[in-house]
């Protein structure tokens, strides 16, 4: 006998839409938030498989499990229906054939009856819970019935059960009635198992304990088998959603059916002996019966609990996981889209720091009813751990709504929040992966809106979606990164300087830019294995390298009376590193380079992870001696206010704005708006990317101080770099030729 008090789906199908909150407990990775560390390593996190075996439960299944597990027939639950309406019928109209009786009579049957009307006012009260987990009561019940009476009574029961809880739940009759034909089936199947063993009972014949031999041992227990598999293996091809895995809350299942199964080999027999020498007693077994349901109604919990945050009442990580799986077949089943948005609240750990850990729980329940609250129809939210929320979006329409709905999520959580009087803004980062380009599995796809995510922290764009170029943990680039490593190592990676000449012809300096040429797939761009050595922790060593390596071409060329400065690029994390200043100066006293002739360039996101470490880092260089250049400018967060926080004696204007100058007057007012802006904080302005003489005449009318790129010289080689200074050491009287021809690159 079924329970079908609760609904046709598995508790973790109904997660989002419970709005209770168990406080219960803390876990370290879910539960609470004082637990969280602000690890920013996309490989780091997650946890999650890469492959598409890799089951939410950590194990591999095997492939036909998965295929078995993932049908659906369409027709099942109306096929069910029908032939347990056959069943039913047949049964009824053979024992009315020969005359028997449908059910017992006497002090027998009303005890039966009595002992269902207890289940049944049991089942009733049970409010909310679900048939994934069943009871032991009902089935118990039943299959004492089949083994002294036969099947027929047995379906009466359960057919009893069916009419008397499903009226006093009018609302799910239709759920009811399926559900009341697969227990039809249950019992129709162990039925059949003793009519293999042959055993036929019936009403006026019942199968006596005084008559059961050594052999009745094998058979209650084939019977039991047979009533759970068929039920058991109908609910699921029914009702629980598709997925390629095998879900935890299965495995849980399995669990609770052995239970069930212990109560029918232990409970069942004995009704049947009471039944038979003590029949007024029957009724005494509700409670043993409605003891067993609540057993079976803590473990469900339990499991449930697997699957929901303690603190936020979210569902969790393990369950985002399998719903992913189940998303993404149907999106590929519809030759649809499906999207995860992978949420990370901004410096949520100052608030623990700051509040304390109370506070900080307090202040996630907000941020998970915003979640909820902001949710798009159809959408699904989970805490994943700590201050980091996913939503998963099962259709999205393009990589374009997805994003919109990210930045919509992120605009919800990001407005002010209420703690006690006290008014808080959280920002949250937000990465967004999309199936099927950006990956196919449900752990791809929550491992690339992690890296997507990670970006977005870094960049401060607040949402981003997955590139692979920004990727540094593919399988293809994690081989790059081990290449570049080795290449470090060997000598291979190379130095070409770029000049910056100014419009007297002066050349004001060089750009150190590194250049890679793999021994198999040829010349590596730049900002590929760049952007690996950032996100691989490779960065340090390339910067020591390419450091190390330019110092030493100046040294040559100061021996040699070329002293032009040369500028090395340096990221924000070799800034952060400490004794990064002291490092650089122990670098120029052992070239013997005066520190003016080496220039450092860095970006304005120095300034966002570590304020004080950056500034302590960039006024030890400039104590030394150091000049800074701020490269990129205008592309940044907030340029104006970290202008006047770096210690730098240039600005370079990026490229972007540079490259329509002659053609864009927006592009133009905002060049003479820096160069003004630059020359009022007694900074030098060089001007990146002149390509064209146009771009060069009107930067010159702007009052630019110095330019670079392909019209004065591309990036060359030490030989051709020192070959083409010789050339222009000419006279400080003579103007400047017409720039020459641009070079390829």
């Amino acid at each position: 006998m079924l329970d079908f008090s609760g609904g046709s789906r598995p508790p973790f199908s109904r997660l989002p839409s419970d709005g209770t909150r168990g406080r219960a407990g803390r876990d370290a990775g879910a539960g609470s938030s004082g637990g969280a560390t602000e690890s920013r390593d996309p490989a780091a996190r997650g946890g999650a498989g890469s492959g598409p075996e890799a089951g939410a439960g950590g194990g591999e299944e095997a492939p036909w499990l998965q295929r078995l597990v993932a049908l659906r027939p369409p027709l099942l639950p109306a096929l069910a229906v029908a032939a347990a309406a056959l069943a039913l019928a047949a049964g009824a109209a053979r024992v009315l054939w020969r005359g028997g009786m449908l059910f017992p009579d006497g002090t027998p049957g009303w005890s039966f009856a009595v002992l269902t009307g207890c289940v049944v006012a049991h089942l009733v009260t049970m409010s909310r819970d679900r048939w994934w987990s069943g009871t032991g009561s009902g089935p118990a019940l039943t299959l004492a019935v089949l083994l002294l009476y036969g099947w027929v009574p047995a379906l009466l029961v359960s057919l009893a059960v069916v009419v008397l809880v499903g009226g006093a739940r009018r609302h799910r009759w239709r759920q009811a009635f399926v559900h009341g034909a697969i227990d039809i089936l249950g019992i129709a199947a162990a039925g059949l198992a003793l009519a293999l063993c042959g055993v036929h009972p019936s009403v006026e014949d019942p199968w006596q304990p005084d008559d059961w031999s050594p052999a009745a041992g094998a058979v209650i227990p084939l019977a039991a088998a047979g009533y759970l598999l068929t039920t058991r293996g109908l609910q699921w091809f029914c009702f629980a959603p598709r997925t390629r895995g095998l879900p935890s809350a299965l495995r849980t299942a399995v669990v609770r059916q052995g239970l069930i199964a212990v109560a029918l080999l232990g409970i069942a027999p004995l009704i049947v002996v009471v039944a038979v020498h003590k029949s007024p007693l029957l009724p005494l077994f509700a409670v043993p019966l409605i003891a067993l349901d609540s057993t079976l109604r803590i473990a469900r919990a339990r499991a449930e609990e697997q699957l929901r945050d303690p603190l936020t009442g979210l569902p969790n990580r393990l369950w985002l996981l399998e719903r992913a799986w189940a998303a993404l077949d149907e999106a590929e089943r519809t030759a649809e889209r499906a999207a995860l948005v992978l949420i990370d609240l901004d410096r949520f750990r100052s608030v623990n720091d700051t509040l304390g850990h109370l506070a900080g729980d307090r202040l996630l329940l907000q941020i998970a009813d915003r979640l909820r609250a902001a949710l798009p129809r159809g959408a699904e939210a989970a805490r994943l751990g700590g201050d980091e929320f996913a939503v998963l979006l099962p259709v999205a329409d393009s990589t374009t709504s997805a994003q919109r709905i990210a930045r919509g999520l992120v605009s919800a959580l990001s407005s002010p929040l209420d703690l006690d009087g006290l008014t808080l803004v959280l920002e949250a980062s937000a990465g967004v992966a999309v199936f099927p380009e950006h990956a196919t599995e449900a752990e791809g796809l929550l491992r690339r809106a992690d890296v997507a995510m990670y970006e977005a922290k870094r960049d401060r764009t607040a949402v981003e979606v997955y590139e692979a170029t920004r990727d540094g943990n593919t399988p293809d680039r994690l081989g790059l990164l081990a290449d570049l490593r080795r290449a470090l190592d060997a000598g291979e990676v190379e130095l070409h300087y770029q000049p910056k000449v100014g419009f007297d012809g002066t050349v004001s300096g060089l750009e150190a830019l590194v250049r890679w040429v793999h021994p198999e797939r040829g010349r590596v761009p730049p900002d590929e294995f760049i952007a690996i050595a950032e996100t691989s922790g490779l960065m340090p060593r390339l910067t020591e390298y390419v450091l190390e390596t330019a110092l030493a071409q100046v040294a040559v060329w100061r021996r040699d009376g070329l002293t032009v400065p040369v500028a090395v690029n340096v990221s924000p994390r070799d800034v952060h590193s400490p004794g990064f200043a002291g490092a650089v100066a122990a670098r120029l006293a052992r070239h013997g380079v005066p520190p003016g002739a080496l220039q450092l360039e860095i970006t304005e996101h120095v300034l966002l992870e570590d304020p004080q470490q950056a500034a302590d880092t960039l006024a030890g260089l400039t104590g030394h001696g150091v000049k800074m250049s701020l490269d990129d400018f205008g592309t940044g967060y907030s340029s104006l206010v970290h202008l006047r926080r770096l210690p730098v004696s240039e600005l370079k204007i990026d490229r972007s704005f540079v490259a329509r100058l002659a053609v864009d007057t927006e592009d133009a007012e905002i060049v003479r708006c820096t160069v003004d802006l630059a020359h009022s904080l007694g900074l030098l302005v060089v001007a990146e990317g002149v390509e064209d003489d146009e771009t060069w005449e009107r930067l010159r009318d702007l009052g630019c101080d110095a330019v670079q790129g392909w019209l004065v010289a591309a990036a060359m080689p030490p030989g051709e770099t020192t070959a083409w200074l010789r050339a222009r050491e000419i006279p400080a009287d003579r103007s400047l030729p017409s720039p020459p021809p641009a070079r390829t690159p």
